[in-house]
């Protein structure tokens, strides 16, 4: 880690990436201060500064970049402008943003999820602030949707089994960012970040019920029962965006990145460490 003290803004503290980036940025020492909408839910990490923002309120950002060097940002379109404003006013020299693979797709202009990223990259890309993109793959967290299922019966209803990810354990993207944010040499860059294979959903479900000691298994769905049970958690357009994606990695395997490691010094850990990781949320 570098040797000059700085202080970090976290945004999204409590986030599955940003209480991980936080709670390893105090560990090694730094000085952190993490944003949250709501300060009294439980969750926050200890030894942070805590103060209230919200990034779709960029006026709410002002006292918590005060002193600020480095910041790691989500992405949140509504009000990046003001976000960069207020960074600027406020020193910050390096922006590490979360992003998403999906952005170096082809189709990202027709991608909602790829352009509510670029929707975030590009303001930031022309802001004159120092900027790092971090652009993960599938999020390996995202099989905790799969939760509910596992723990009733076994079985997780899905319409693409044979869809490939390179599922991306969380850890290994905050290792990322820290050393990101706390070493030279990274601005103006975008890495990609995978996990170190590539699996189908069915091969994800099996690991995990290996990890609990049980049969798990994927059941084929019609594509219209997945489409309405996701509409009941997600955008219309989001929904089509991730149907649209898993069929077209339906039986075609992901492409795996040596990124984590080239970046970190140590392999990306592996889809079944994650299950490990995470077998109590399964059970």
């Amino acid at each position: 880690m570098s040797g000059t003290l700085m202080t970090i803004l976290v945004t999204g503290v409590r986030g599955n990436v940003g209480s991980r980036v936080a709670r390893k940025l105090v560990a090694g020492g730094l000085p952190v201060r993490g944003t949250a909408r709501d300060l009294a839910a439980p969750g926050l990490p200890d030894g942070v500064e805590i103060m209230h923002a919200d990034l779709t309120r960029p006026q709410s950002l002002r006292g918590a970049l005060k002193g600020v060097e480095k910041v790691f940002l989500y992405a949140v379109p509504q009000g990046i402008d003001g976000f960069i404003d207020a960074a600027r006013s406020a020193g910050v020299r390096h922006v590490v943003l979360l992003s998403s693979i999906v952005v170096t797709g082809a189709d990202r202009d027709r991608n909602s999820i790829a352009r509510m990223h670029l929707d975030v990259e590009e303001p930031l890309r022309e802001s004159g602030i120092g900027w790092t993109f971090i652009r993960p793959e599938a999020l390996a967290t995202n099989a905790l949707a799969w939760a509910p299922g596992i723990r009733a019966d076994g079985v997780v209803r899905c319409p693409y089994p044979g869809s490939y990810t390179a599922p991306v354990h969380e850890e290994d993207i905050a290792d990322v960012v820290v050393r990101v944010l706390t070493t030279e040499g990274h601005l103006s860059a975008a890495y990609s970040l995978t996990g170190p294979q590539t699996l189908t959903q069915q091969d994800q479900v099996r690991l995990i019920g290996a990890v609990l000691r049980r049969a798990a298994r994927c059941e084929r769905i019609p594509v219209d029962a997945a489409r309405a049970a996701m509409e009941s958690i997600y955008p219309a357009d989001v929904v089509e965006t991730i149907l649209a994606g898993q069929a077209m990695t339906d039986g075609r395997p992901a492409t795996v990145l040596d990124t984590v490691e080239a970046v970190t010094g140590r392999p990306a850990r592996t889809f079944a460490t994650w299950a490990a990781d995470h077998a109590a949320d399964f059970r």
